[in-house]
């Protein structure tokens, strides 16, 4: 194998665990618009859907009404930050390649404000060698445009790089990359702690 020299890790259910943030911030920005959603049904159905895509699945179809409720989402997200668990091990394994020469990106499909928000509620802004969001590429996972744009940038290979991602449509973007990659299952984290 190849030296390591980037790791792209994943940001919502691989480094950070955010669902219970996401999904009481999305409850109460739809319940602004007069719409209801379980805490569970967001879970199951919709996290990890790009804020847009979901907002449509949701029943939102006005471009104005999407703009501003995904403006009212990032807004509210801080308010559940206390939810908010860190993925100790992946985060302390990532930081100690990074000592070594390794570059550390966080690659997701997630908004650049709430990535950002996030990492500095954690104390964390600044650790990391970059970071592509939803917003830098035009096709979403399970396309793996994120994840090659980033060896693009760093001028890094596959065969030199390693991802680290938990959902399906994350994993399948990893497979097309063609770089090695590393199944997280978040709960599995949480529970050896």
């Amino acid at each position: 194998m190849a030296e390591i020299k980037l790791i792209l890790l994943d940001f919502d259910g691989t480094l950070v665990d955010t669902r219970e943030a996401n999904a009481l911030a999305y409850i109460a920005t739809l319940r602004e618009a007069g719409i209801e959603i379980a805490k569970e049904e967001y879970l199951s159905k919709y996290f990890g859907v790009r804020c847009m895509e979901f907002l449509r699945m949701v029943g939102i179809t006005n471009p104005d009404t999407i703009q501003y409720l995904r403006r009212r989402k990032v807004e509210l997200y801080p308010e559940f930050f206390d939810t908010i668990k860190l993925n100790e091990p992946l985060w302390q394994w990532s930081q100690m390649m990074r000592r070594l020469g390794a570059q550390v990106w966080i690659v997701s499909t997630g908004h650049i404000d709430n990535i950002t928000n996030v990492l500095r509620y954690l104390h964390l802004d600044g650790c990391v060698d970059g970071i592509l969001s939803g917003d830098d590429v035009s096709r979403p996972k399970p396309y793996a445009d994120c994840f090659i744009k980033a060896m693009e940038i760093t001028g890094v290979s596959p065969q030199e790089s390693i991802i680290f991602e938990d959902s399906e449509v994350g994993l399948e973007a990893a497979r097309r990359s063609g770089a090695p990659y590393v199944a997280i299952n978040m709960d599995d984290v949480l529970l050896k702690k």
